[in-house]
């Protein structure tokens, strides 16, 4: 509807060095910055335990997601007001035997949005932190035998647009995940 008021910009987090460059020229071109959803992760079947399959995880789950997370607090800080919303995974809810390091870096980021809602609190500032926990959506990232309630991208995707525009601490995607989430809170 509106296609001059459309800016993008492929970043890649793993480029540490030029991040916060790359991150503060888009908003520049932007005016300014109210809501960055940081939609970023790999993930690999990685049953040999092959640490290069590991250590990419790591690279973009972890330590890029830390940056780009920080750069925006940091940002919303400043200017006393905005809103971060992250893609983590039901998968962080529990380890997984198949691909260990993306469990535990979605485990990562799902304590990482916790620790910074709480900073934002204590802080009482109106920066509000969203973290949007999807299944299996039909993407390339869905992998592996046996997968069930697996989301078309749309129905995904509206669902988060609704998430953030209703500010939401946390949503499953799709809403019938949290029942999964409820089962690994108590037994996971």
């Amino acid at each position: 509807q509106y296609p001059e008021q459309i800016f993008y910009a492929r970043i890649d987090n793993t480029e540490i060095s030029s991040l916060e460059q790359n991150l503060d020229e888009l908003t520049k071109q932007l005016g300014g910055l109210d809501l960055l959803i940081l939609c970023s992760g790999i993930g690999d079947i990685n049953n040999e335990l092959d640490f290069k399959i590991e250590e990419r995880t790591i690279d973009v789950n972890v330590t890029g997601f830390t940056k780009i997370a920080d750069w925006t607090i940091l940002y919303f800080q400043k200017q006393k007001y905005g809103h971060f919303a992250a893609i983590t995974s039901i998968a962080g809810m529990t380890g997984d035997n198949e691909a260990p390091a993306y469990s535990a870096s979605k485990a990562y980021q799902i304590n990482y949005l916790s620790g910074l809602r709480k900073k934002m609190k204590k802080l009482q500032l109106p920066i509000h932190i969203t973290d949007i926990r999807p299944g299996f959506v039909d993407t390339d990232m869905a992998k592996g035998d046996g997968q069930f309630w697996v989301a078309p991208v749309n129905k995904a995707a509206s669902q988060i647009i609704a998430a953030i525009r209703s500010k939401r601490k946390l949503i499953y995607i799709t809403r019938r995940w949290r029942i999964i989430g409820f089962i690994l809170r108590l037994f996971g």
